[in-house]
């Protein structure tokens, strides 16, 4: 993690082919593409590697998640249950349908818990929406056993976990929905890019109109299509497609990779007193993009950063409590309502009301808690120093 650790000459001959027809346009241009149609090849690949009957690229994670929502029928007035600990594009996702996100407590998998959904469904809920954050699961069982009994949808915001599975399948592909994002820092990348996967053939032909302005792209000629609703421009390019397609064939080594190197570390922090680890619903599944582990006390954490940080090995680690971007705590934006745009007023209230909200379950876990990205650049040996380098530097901070 990231895939970008790994260009070469495959993601250069992929866009080069692109390159030569000058059609970097999805849609159209027939004759001079030449039968280069990157996103339809990388669509196919989606669906192969991942087992989804059926997969919409996009122009990002972000617009993935939108482009599923409005698919989906969510929009003005409903609730989305929500993690308090998540990439702000999972909430700035809900607000722009209009619907309202609600945040609740995580477990120590670092995604939702389920007593904390069941305790929010109130009888505007219309989704539950886990996020699998760090390249692990939510306890799908458990969430999909809620939105049966309370007839809600599932939708997955996998973005953070691609190449992970849950019993065998792929995260994304076990709810309603999901989306991948292949942004920059993502385990395959296109650049920028996203796709919602679903095995609901409704949900894709809406997805597929939804993300190119509501073309219902039946016809020959893209220029005379139908439009059965509103739409927006969430189209990939071929471009960033191309670069995905060579990306995804190197999926299973980047997998491959993580998961040594994940372990070899795994074996030194496991030797810090009081070390724990983030809990796994399904360990198998796990796609080691991170190492997420916990210290038995909020000060120990703070003073075990400051002490890597001293070290001169913070860099990919991660203490999310004093993050601006992954926890509610720092969402100040969120919790005053500072938009661009009109929010209506339920969207309103419900954001102000997030100041007087206690996320003490999820603080508790947070303020413990480091996640180490792994590198798929990493040798064995140099795992074996970056570990031995950990063990060191921990040991001294927490005697």
């Amino acid at each position: 993690m990231p895939g970008f650790e790994f260009f070469g000459d495959e993601e250069r001959k992929e866009v080069n082919d692109v390159l030569e027809t000058g059609i970097l346009m999805r849609y159209g241009f027939d004759g001079p593409r030449k039968g280069i149609w990157k996103s339809k090849e990388l669509e196919a690949a989606i669906c192969s590697r991942f087992g989804s009957e059926y997969a919409q690229l996009t122009s990002s994670g972000t617009a993935a998640l939108t482009t599923a929502m409005a698919a989906l029928g969510i929009g003005a007035g409903d609730e989305v249950i929500m993690p308090a600990f998540t990439f702000v594009a999972s909430f700035e996702a809900v607000l722009s349908m209009g619907a309202i996100p609600v945040l609740v407590d995580i477990d120590e998998s670092l995604t939702l818990a389920p007593a904390a959904v069941k305790a929010a469904i109130t009888p505007k809920t219309k989704c539950v929406m886990p996020v699998h954050m760090c390249g692990s699961m939510a306890d799908l069982d458990a969430l999909k056993e809620i939105c049966t009994e309370h007839k809600l949808i599932l939708l997955e915001d996998a973005c953070q976990s691609i190449g992970g599975t849950y019993k065998g399948k792929a995260l994304g592909t076990i709810g309603d929905a999901g989306t991948f994002s292949f942004d920059f820092v993502k385990t395959i990348t296109c650049g920028e890019g996203g796709v919602v996967m679903t095995n609901n053939k409704d949900v894709y032909i809406k997805s597929d109109a939804f993300t190119d302005h509501g073309h219902d792209h039946l016809g020959v000629d893209r220029g005379a299509d139908l439009h059965p609703f509103l739409g927006y421009n969430f189209r990939i390019s071929e471009l960033h497609a191309a670069v995905g397609l060579a990306q995804i064939k190197k999926l299973d080594t980047f997998l491959s990779l993580q998961k040594r190197n994940n372990q070899i570390l795994r074996s030194y922090i496991e030797q810090v007193p009081g070390a724990s680890f983030r809990v796994v619903p399904d360990p198998a599944g796990d796609s080691f993009s991170f190492l997420s582990w916990f210290l038995p006390s909020q000060a120990q954490t703070e003073k075990a950063i400051e002490a890597l940080k001293a070290a001169g090995i913070l860099g990919g680690n991660f203490y999310w409590y004093a993050n601006n971007w992954h926890y509610i705590r720092k969402w100040d934006h969120l919790k005053t309502a500072k938009s661009l745009y009109a929010l209506s007023e339920a969207q309103q209230n419900a954001l102000t009301s997030l100041q007087n909200n206690a996320f003490a379950k999820s603080d508790a876990v947070m303020s413990r808690c480091i996640s180490t990205a792994i590198s798929l650049t990493w040798t064995e040996e140099q795992v074996h120093e970056k570990g031995a380098q950990f063990l060191s530097v921990l040991k001294a901070a927490l005697s």
